[in-house]
């Protein structure tokens, strides 16, 4: 059933519905960044606890999204969204109350679940919800809120932790998700997807240990040695649930993931692609918060500002270039914009020496954002191009999954090499400091090499055959994948169109 909201303004209730739930998963994905010194000192987290917490939730919401676009086909996306919205509530309560580390981490991996549901669903329920001009400008609005979630996160993080405790950071969501439960029960009809399909719980299950396994393994692997047996075993049950996954989805009849679709050149590289800029935009921020507050002494919301220069540059290529870039082959601006990545992290070997403040990481920060804005818009629909219409779902869900799981392996490896550092460093306020600038340094220079990989990989294999915002790639587009790349104007590159609308 479709759902057609009345005329005048209570047309755009449903938006705020979905976009509030939208705001809340993407800002708690940074929102932790500047509190994680408060935490460390209230709970006494280590270093590898405070790694899990930005890790948990993005793992579960990468583990499980597109197993959650699934069940919403089948049992109805406004009901799974508001289920996800419930549990977003209850496990930020118990992020809240955590007593110490291991609960905040697992309250956390609970936050991911139920974000998961929510991120699978606010797209659809857009679709179904609007028709015409006005869908564009619904998702016009979803996707300008989208890309200021990653601005307002950490200053809204160092507001909360400064004039109140790093608990309000969680706790803030409860008053947010009644709202949005309230607005979605009495605004947004019910629709469904292909009511006939089933879910691939093998699938997920076996993604879903790959992908803690090997995260594990990584973060162990920096503590304890790589030859040590805990990590062996963690990264050996990765590499077997892989071989398992790739087994089921091989004999299933409707997979989580269609592997044909990586046959695909353009596809492949555009999912390692996604991956690889999740990996080097991102989680490298982290640890700056952690250098501004604990050797600068930066106040949270000073760190958060510190921080800023990325998503507000992204931010505003978004705003005014974002007609632009849907309207330009897009392994040009994805390629280009890693390339601009790449080279604002690398910017900041050259800037982040002995007694630099946080002026030196704006230059960086700054070029970095422009290659976010300039590369996200278009990541998506350039993989929906790259698939056959008939799996424009799957490979939207695809992409946004890959999103996700590059953020939790690179804090995964760069919080190991940035650890390292700082074990190596020794004792004393002189030789902490240095730790930290040396961890910085390091993490930065993997983080660009990372990027400027990713970009020769684009630039060399993805075809240059289709526009941004639609036409034809490998196999095709057709009407429908078209209007899904229509429907992301968003500069975070968030789900495009009708992604879990029709799982494959």
């Amino acid at each position: 059933m479709r759902y057609a909201p009345g005329d005048g303004r209570g047309k755009w209730w449903p938006l705020v519905a979905i976009t509030l739930g939208n705001f809340m998963l993407l800002v708690d994905v940074t929102i932790v960044n500047t509190a994680l010194p408060r935490i460390a000192g209230s709970l006494g987290a280590s270093f590898t606890s405070l790694q899990w917490v930005m890790d948990s939730y993005a793992l579960a919401l990468a583990a499980l999204l597109m197993a959650a676009g699934s069940a919403a086909d089948l049992f109805g996306r406004r009901r799974l969204y508001v289920a996800g919205l419930a549990l977003f509530a209850l496990a930020s309560l118990a992020c809240g109350l955590a007593p110490g580390a291991e609960v905040l981490v697992a309250a956390r991996a609970v936050q991911g679940i139920g974000a998961a549901a929510m991120f699978a669903t606010n797209t659809p329920l857009l679709m179904a919800a609007y028709q015409g001009r006005d869908r564009g400008v619904a998702f016009g609005v979803w996707g300008g809120t989208s890309g200021a979630a990653a601005a307002v996160g950490p200053v809204l993080g160092g507001v909360l932790t400064e004039w109140a405790d790093w608990r309000a950071i969680f706790l803030v969501n409860l008053p947010l998700t009644a709202i949005a439960i309230r607005l979605t029960q009495r605004h947004l009809g019910e629709s469904y997807g292909d009511r006939g399909a089933r879910i691939d719980w093998p699938g997920a299950a076996c993604f879903t240990v790959c992908a803690g396994a090997l995260t594990y393994g990584l973060m162990r692997g920096g503590d304890h040695g790589w030859t040590e047996s805990g990590t062996l075993a963690s990264l050996a049950t990765a590499a077997l649930a892989l071989l398992v996954f790739v087994a089921v989805e091989r004999r299933t009849a409707g997979p989580l993931l269609d592997l044909r679709l990586l046959r695909r050149p353009s596809f492949a590289v555009l999912m390692a692609a996604a991956l690889l800029m999740q990996a080097a935009a991102f989680p490298y921020l982290t640890f700056v918060g952690l250098w501004a507050q604990n050797v600068l002494g930066l106040s949270p919301i000073g760190a958060g500002l510190a921080a800023t220069p990325l998503a507000l540059m992204s931010l505003l290529v978004g705003v005014f270039g974002g007609r632009l870039l849907q309207r330009t082959r897009p392994r040009l601006p994805l390629g280009g914009g890693l390339l601009l990545i790449g080279a604002g992290a690398l910017l900041h070997v050259v800037l982040l020496r002995t007694g630099a403040g946080w002026p030196a990481l704006v230059p960086g920060l700054a070029l970095s954002g422009l290659g976010v804005g300039a590369a996200m818009p278009v990541l998506v629909s350039a993989a929906l191009g790259a698939a056959p219409p008939e799996r424009a779902g799957m490979a939207s869900g695809a992409v946004n999954t890959f999103r996700q799981l590059g953020f939790a392996l690179g804090i995964a490896v760069l919080g190991t090499v940035f650890g390292d550092a700082l074990h190596r460093a020794g004792t004393g306020r002189p030789a902490v400091a240095a730790g930290y600038l040396t961890g910085l340094r390091h993490v930065s220079l993997i983080s660009g090499v990372v990027a400027l990989a990713a970009a020769v990989l684009v630039l060399v294999v993805v075809r240059g055959g289709e526009r941004a915002g639609g036409g034809r790639a490998e196999g095709g587009r057709g009407a429908e994948g078209a209007r899904e790349a229509d429907a992301a104007p968003g500069a975070d590159g968030a789900p495009a169109g009708e992604r879990a609308a029709a799982h494959g």
